[in-house]
């Protein structure tokens, strides 16, 4: 069967949606790039700033953590007097972590789990571990660095 013959007229048309989709593509990507691509994989703490006390350090278990949702930052006592903080959103598909049990910082959306010592993929489906984030121990109290 032949293709039908195209008039200007609908080769026209055709230019410019396809000009006009582009145009609009290219505003809607210059519109969310913004710059800078070298983002860290350091969490991002909307909930306080630097120096915001989170713990005091007796409420971190030893062998535990807790999970402070507001600030995106889990804190762990792998042994007494050791305190560690990573990211608490999940590198899996970027929702936040639910608790500290059983030695692992779980995700309850998927299963995974991870080390309260080093942040490391205890189990998944995450194939990437949680970042580390900055804290601050002084005297008895826990604060973001």
């Amino acid at each position: 069967m032949a293709e039908p013959a195209t008039t200007g007229r609908a080769t026209t048309r055709r230019c410019f949606l396809t000009a006009a989709g582009a145009a609009g593509l290219a505003a809607a990507l210059t519109a969310c790039g913004g710059g800078d691509d070298s983002s860290s994989a350091a969490p991002s703490r909307s909930g306080g700033g630097a120096g915001m006390e989170l713990a005091k350090t007796s409420d971190i278990p030893e062998g535990g953590g807790k999970v402070f949702k507001d600030h995106e930052i889990v804190v762990t006592q792998p042994k007494a007097g050791e305190f560690k903080a990573f990211s608490s959103v999940c590198p899996h598909a970027g929702n936040p972590v639910g608790d500290v049990s059983g030695g692992t910082i779980n995700c309850p959306f998927h299963g995974s789990k991870f080390s309260i010592t080093d942040g490391s993929v205890k189990a998944g489906p995450a194939t990437k571990p949680l970042p580390s984030a900055e804290i601050e121990v002084k005297g008895g109290t826990i604060s973001t660095a």
